[in-house]
C-alpha cells in the first residue's frame, strides 16, 4: 500500500479471464461495525467466474471488486471492536464480491459479524483454501443433512471443491462416501483423498451406485442442480434426506415444479449459509486436524499475486483440475 492506495482487481464491465488485471484504487475507509483486513490469500470460485461474465444475480452490480472469501490479518478496527490489529481472521459470503467489494484486493472492508478469528501456523495457501468450501460443506452435511456415523452418503458433483470437502469431512465422521465426477481423470485424486467409492457420472452411473448401495443411500448432497436432482432422490432410501446446495450444471430452478415430483418418503432440504454457520471452534478443530495430518485439504493450484488471478479463473473454468485454486498475496 502506498499512502492510502492499494492494488485491486476492480471490474467495470463483463470481461474475459485474461482481462482481470490489478489497478490502483483507494483503500476502503473504516466505518462502524466493520474492520479493515489486510488480505493474505483468497480462493477463486465458480460464482466469481459467473459475476465476471456479468451473469450473476441481481444483487451484483458493476463496478465491483470480486471475491466472496478471504483470509488475512486485522489492520484497523473501531474503538469498541472485539478484534485487535494483527489478529488472523477468515471471512466469506455476506454479500462480498457481489453487493459489496470483496477480496481480490490488498485490503478489504468486512462486517465484524462475518469475521471468524483463528490462530494457526499453517501456510496461507492452506488457510485460504478452507473458509467458503468448508463453510458450505460443513453446513450442508450438518444442517442440511444431519449426517451421522454409519451413514452411506452420496455426493453428486463430488469432484467439485465443496464435494471433495464434504466427502473428506464425512469420512472423518465415520461415514461411507459415494462421490461422482464426470471426468474420469479425477477418479484417482478422489480415491487418494479417502473417498470410498469414486464413481464416473455417465450413462451407467445409476447401475453402478445401485451395485454399491442395493438398499439405497441414507443421505445425498446435490451439487449439480435440477438436471440431476430427481435422479439423485431416486437413489435415497425411504426416510432419507437430499440436500440441494449447488448447481454446477447451471440449473437452479425448474418450471412447473410439483411437490409430487419428490419420491414418497424422501425428504428434500437445501442449504445456503453464511459465515455464522461455521463456528470458530469447528474451524479451529479442522485446522488442528490438518496440522496433525489427519485431514487433507483439496488444493488444485496456488498462484502468487493479483496478476495471476486471471490464470486462476481460466484454470477453474477449464474443469481440468481437482480442488481449490488459491491466490497468495
Amino acid at each position: 500500500m502506498t499512502e492510502n492506495k492499494m492494488q485491486a482487481i476492480r471490474l467495470t464491465q463483463p470481461c474475459a479471464a485474461a482481462d482481470l488485471k490489478p489497478t490502483q484504487i483507494d483503500v476502503p475507509q473504516l466505518k462502524p461495525g466493520y474492520a479493515l483486513v489486510k488480505v493474505r490469500a483468497f480462493g477463486v470460485n465458480e460464482s466469481e467466474v459467473t459475476s465476471r461474465k456479468g451473469e450473476s444475480s441481481p444483487d451484483f452490480q458493476f463496478p465491483r471488486i470480486l471475491g466472496i472469501e478471504g483470509v488475512g490479518v486485522i489492520d484497523q478496527v473501531n474503538a469498541n471492536s472485539s478484534f485487535k490489529p494483527g489478529q488472523q481472521v477468515a471471512t466469506m459470503m455476506g454479500g462480498m464480491g457481489r453487493a459489496i467489494d470483496g477480496s481480490y484486493a490488498e485490503y478489504m472492508l468486512v462486517k465484524e459479524e462475518n469475521l471468524i478469528p483463528f490462530e494457526s501456523d499453517l501456510d496461507w495457501s492452506i488457510l485460504r483454501a478452507l473458509p467458503e468450501m468448508l463453510q458450505t460443506a460443513y453446513g450442508s452435511i450438518s444442517q442440511g443433512l444431519h449426517v451421522q456415523s454409519g451413514d452411506l452418503f452420496l455426493v453428486w458433483g463430488g469432484s467439485s471443491t465443496v464435494g471433495l470437502m464434504a466427502s473428506v469431512l464425512a469420512r472423518h465422521m465415520g461415514v461411507k462416501v459415494i462421490a461422482t465426477t464426470r471426468n474420469a481423470a479425477k477418479l484417482t485424486t478422489m480415491k487418494e483423498l479417502g473417498i470410498d467409492y469414486p464413481v464416473l457420472d455417465d450413462q451407467d452411473f445409476v447401475s453402478r451406485v445401485q451395485k454399491i448401495a442395493p438398499n439405497k443411500v441414507d443421505k445425498a448432497l446435490e451439487l449439480v442442480g435440477f438436471s440431476t436432482l430427481f435422479q439423485d432422490m431416486g437413489l435415497v432410501k425411504d426416510g432419507g434426506l437430499t440436500c440441494f446446495t449447488g448447481a454446477l450444471g447451471g440449473q437452479w430452478t425448474l418450471d412447473n415444479f410439483s411437490p409430487f415430483m419428490i419420491p414418497t418418503g424422501v425428504y428434500l432440504t437445501s442449504y445456503a449459509g453464511e459465515a455464522k454457520d461455521l463456528p470458530a471452534e469447528y474451524f479451529s478443530h479442522v485446522l488442528n486436524m490438518i496440522e496433525e495430518h489427519k485431514l487433507t485439504v483439496p488444493i488444485a493450484k496456488v498462484y502468487n499475486g493479483l496478476g495471476e488471478v486471471g490464470q486462476a479463473q481460466a484454470n477453474l473454468e477449464s474443469g481440468k483440475f481437482s480442488g481449490k485454486h488459491v491466490v497468495i498475496l
